[in-house]
């Protein structure tokens, strides 16, 4: 075979591969959009379903008044505020840890064997199932730190009990692998050579991360807080022991009196109810389950709106600040 020859069939061949990984390459593009389409049909057809059946429910009654008549009337108010406080305290435990650990794992900490076997656990700490983690809240922040704390301050039975507190300490665990993986991502997005920049500068490493990294990683932490407060919303497992009652007519808050006046603030060492667990409730527990059906859809609907307002808070925000970065970028 001469050298034109062998050219001619080199190319020809070259041409068919590629042909070949082009042609997979559509095929693969066309089933990731059928299964997505999939997904989302499926899910628009189960959220349909939830608005039509639990939309007639709705009203400010429903969602302001207690439970009555064995939970077969009345409206879901106390399961509300506590699926808002719970979250609320989740937040405030898991961001700051989850952000800071990560701002050190990946600016501070040195790339040897402790680092990458803190990496493995975080990652292998996401697929821990959410009862193994209530049972690990009710055994350490109960049974071990509330217990002991009672014992050193002598306040009786009130931190060694199932409450708010605990139950939002424990799925700020199970949230915490979300916004350390997603807050390491988006450190890690935040391009090298600005950070050599503003050392050149005469900028120290923690101004450098606090007015050059963080802003620009901002979008990519939040859109980790934006997937914990979703998980958390929905959860129920977790807080099956931790405080999460079947029924509560009064909601979890306490007063403190400062002469004139009183300021009403959520008391985290009560219990709560919660709304996924309220809905397990209805659909198990439920003397008269059928009864419950329109209260069920009314619930659900309510909890699927409430966790799409947060996210969606969430989101603007994010929106708000990539739009924040991209004109900083721009001059």
């Amino acid at each position: 075979m001469n050298k034109k020859s062998f050219s001619k069939e080199y190319f020809k061949e070259l041409k068919g591969i590629t042909f070949s990984e082009a042609k997979n390459g559509v095929w693969g593009i066309s089933i990731i959009k059928f299964v997505t389409f999939f997904v989302f049909l499926l899910y628009m057809m189960v959220f349909l379903k939830i608005f039509i059946e639990g939309f007639g429910v709705l009203s400010w009654e429903f969602l302001t008044a207690s439970p009555k008549n064995n939970m077969t009337e009345g409206g879901i108010g106390p399961a509300v505020f506590g699926t808002l406080s719970v979250v609320f305290l989740m937040i405030v435990f898991a961001v700051p840890v989850g952000v800071f650990g990560a701002i050190y794992i990946n600016e501070y900490a040195k790339n040897n064997f402790i680092t990458r076997l803190v990496k493995i656990s975080v990652n292998n700490l996401a697929g821990v199932p959410s009862i193994v983690i209530g049972l690990f809240g009710l055994g350490f922040f109960v049974l071990f730190i509330g217990k002991h704390l009672d014992e050193i301050l002598q306040t009786g039975l009130l931190f060694g009990k199932p409450a708010m507190l605990w139950a939002a300490a424990t799925l700020a665990v199970l949230v915490l692998p979300t916004i350390i993986v997603a807050t390491t991502e988006a450190l890690e997005a935040v391009p090298k050579e600005q950070r050599e920049a503003s050392y050149g500068l005469g900028a120290s490493q923690w101004q450098t991360i606090r007015n050059v990294v963080i802003p620009q990683a901002r979008p990519g932490i939040l859109t980790g807080i934006i997937l914990a407060i979703s998980r958390g919303a929905g959860e129920t497992a977790p807080i099956l022991f931790l405080g999460c009652a079947f029924f509560l007519p009064d909601l979890p808050i306490v007063k403190w009196n400062f002469g004139l006046f009183a300021i009403p603030m959520i008391n985290p060492a009560d219990q709560f109810m919660y709304l996924s667990y309220h809905i397990f409730i209805l659909a198990t527990q439920s003397s008269n389950p059928t009864l419950t059906i329109p209260i069920q859809y009314g619930t659900t609907l309510v909890l699927m709106l409430l966790t799409l307002a947060l996210n969606l808070t969430a989101i603007l925000l994010r929106y708000r600040f990539r739009k924040q970065l991209s004109e900083m970028r721009s001059f």
